[in-house]
């Protein structure tokens, strides 16, 4: 377990513009609540944010050692914020985890908890919803043509190659089109629409879990000019899915606090709906999330915004909202039911927005757009 870690019995404070010298050190007892190490971790990163450098690894090698890699959500958490702020005081270097290990770990995190499922699933109930209201003909065989962007050509290949065989075993018409990016680059760099449509077909456009990308990498400039772009080749609905937390401020302790307080959420859920030797939560733990929190952390920020931004910056492309329907409300909700049973999981609609959270905290946002 996970010793206090408070100097002089007294409590971190939250909002201390001059932290005081007296690092976090071990002391007996047990850290009483979750509250506690949220403090703890703010004092360490305050010490980082003053600069002084020298207290704040003392205290960042003191916490990551007290908290065990295979002890609770709150301890694995610790670490993983332990590890991010020595990669921002150079303490240690940055995550090198192979392509390979970090595919590992997203399917994983696909399979073990209900957010990405939800942010493919709900996006792709719009998508349909909108080609069926369109379809001149219902009697014709449908046929799917999909262009999907990346850097790296051989993933593409093998993602048409997987398509091709699951639209060929229901008897769909399929045609699979990669279109490459600069692999240092999101940013899809052409004037002229690269989707020729063909008669009869419905374009849509899916970015699930791509435009904080854009804003990370590229800033607002490229995501303006990327939204500018889908805007003027008029698509039948545009389907945004995103992490419903601002980890895009300037200001590192802002950052810091609510990225501490979003993957909390996503840590405790991960631990009330698997086992505790569950090794597919540690793997996307320790891999996954652990990456996203060093980009954050150590880094300068994961370019993710609130449901609320994102829908400023549509409605300023030109973009107009779409209700999505009841049958994709109820679908969210049944994946719950039917594959997590926790009843901490929650699908709110807010406003256009439809939310899923852990436990009152909104973690992802599915939107559509015209």
């Amino acid at each position: 377990m996970l010793s206090s870690l408070m100097s002089d019995g007294g409590g971190a404070r939250e909002t201390h513009p001059h932290p005081s010298h007296h690092h976090p050190s071990p002391q007996n007892g047990l850290i009483s609540s979750t509250i506690h190490a949220r403090q703890l971790l703010i004092s360490c990163a305050e010490l980082v944010h003053c600069g002084d450098l020298p207290a704040a690894d003392r205290a960042i090698a003191i916490l990551s050692a007290a908290a065990s890699p295979c002890g609770d959500s709150t301890e694995r958490l610790i670490r993983q914020f332990c590890r991010a702020l020595s990669v921002r005081v150079g303490r240690v270097s940055p995550s090198a985890d192979s392509l390979g290990s970090l595919r590992s770990s997203y399917l994983s995190f696909n399979q073990i908890s209900p957010f990405l499922r939800f942010s493919h699933l709900t996006p792709n109930q719009a998508i349909l919803e909108a080609a069926i209201a369109e379809r001149s003909d219902p009697s014709d065989p449908p046929f799917i043509r999909i262009t999907e962007t990346g850097s790296d050509l051989e993933v593409l290949r093998r993602t048409g190659h997987r398509l091709q065989n699951f639209a060929h075993s229901l008897g769909l018409g399929f045609q699979f089109h990669p279109l490459l990016l600069h692999p240092t680059s999101t940013s899809l760099n052409f004037t002229t629409s690269p989707f020729p449509l063909h008669p009869g077909e419905t374009l849509v456009v899916n970015c699930v879990l791509f435009l904080h990308k854009l804003q990370k990498e590229g800033g607002s400039r490229d995501l303006q000019a990327f939204l500018r772009t889908i805007r003027a080749m008029n698509p039948s609905v545009v389907t945004v899915a995103e992490r419903e937390a601002s980890h895009n401020s300037p200001n590192f302790m802002q950052r810091f606090v609510e990225a501490l307080d979003y993957y909390m959420a996503v840590f405790d859920s991960l631990e009330a709906t698997l086992p505790p030797t569950s090794q597919e939560r540690l793997e996307v733990e320790q891999v996954w999330l652990g990456q996203e929190i060093e980009d954050i952390v150590g880094g300068e920020g994961g370019g993710h915004e609130r449901s609320e931004r994102w829908e400023n910056v549509l409605r300023d492309a030109g973009f107009s909202s779409l209700q999505l329907s009841t049958f994709a409300v109820s679908q969210a909700r049944l994946l719950l039911r039917l594959h997590y049973p926790s009843e901490g999981y929650q699908v709110e609609l807010v406003r256009d927005s439809l939310l899923l959270g852990w436990q009152n905290r909104h973690l992802f946002s599915v939107s559509s757009w015209r």
